[in-house]
């Protein structure tokens, strides 16, 4: 089961902003229905709420609530007994997870190769806590588990500590991997950028020497 989310967060949602998900989306809609979506997409309500999810805070804060308030025991026993519940749940993670990544991938100017080193590595802090939580767990938090578990010859604690170690340590290392590739891509950046300040410096040192 975390293994689906995992999915959905980390490999779905990803590969849906690179995508490009606005575009395909408006050509497999009929042409009527084409036109009436790229009207809304112009409506200034449209622009409001897409400027507000899409700042890479609100799409931070919503994705990590999103995470925690859906591992809440009792909600989170509600999707395991309702297929209703339990699509939301995989829809809201699916949903959050394209707008966190969706700065990060699309290169949001606010963020910057910095800013997405932070905003990527704060999130791999929050879900690692969450996954130790759920690891070290003295108890279950699920008693749908109980249920549930002994089918795979488990109890209800092991299946949970499972789960959270595989939010923990692979789902952590992907996030890394991530992290790190911004990080070089951040020194490089700013290697570039020293460099080209230094030749500009020299550039004018020149041009004052030879008047």
């Amino acid at each position: 089961h975390m293994t689906q989310h995992e999915i959905l967060m980390l490999i779905s949602a990803p590969l849906l902003v690179l995508g490009r998900p606005m575009i395909a989306f408006l050509w497999a809609l009929p042409p009527a229905w084409r036109e009436t979506a790229a009207g809304l997409g112009r409506s200034r309500t449209f622009k409001k709420g897409w400027s507000f999810v899409s700042v890479p805070l609100s799409a931070w804060l919503v994705s990590a609530l999103a995470l925690w308030i859906w591992h809440i025991p009792w909600l989170f026993d509600q999707t395991l007994r309702s297929d209703w519940i339990h699509a939301a749940q995989h829809s809201t993670f699916l949903v959050t997870a394209v707008m966190f990544w969706w700065p990060v991938l699309n290169r949001t100017p606010a963020l910057g190769y910095g800013g997405a080193l932070v905003y990527v590595f704060t999130t791999i802090l929050h879900t690692s806590v969450l996954g130790a939580l759920l690891t070290f767990a003295p108890r279950a938090w699920y008693s749908s588990y109980m249920v549930t578990a002994p089918a795979w010859h488990l109890t209800a604690l092991e299946d949970q500590q499972i789960g959270g170690l595989i939010m923990w340590i692979p789902a952590g290392t992907l996030q890394l991997i991530v992290a790190l590739v911004l990080l070089v891509k951040w020194m490089k950046e700013s290697q570039t950028r020293w460099e080209y300040t230094r030749m500009a410096e020299l550039g004018r040192l020149s041009e004052g020497g030879i008047e």
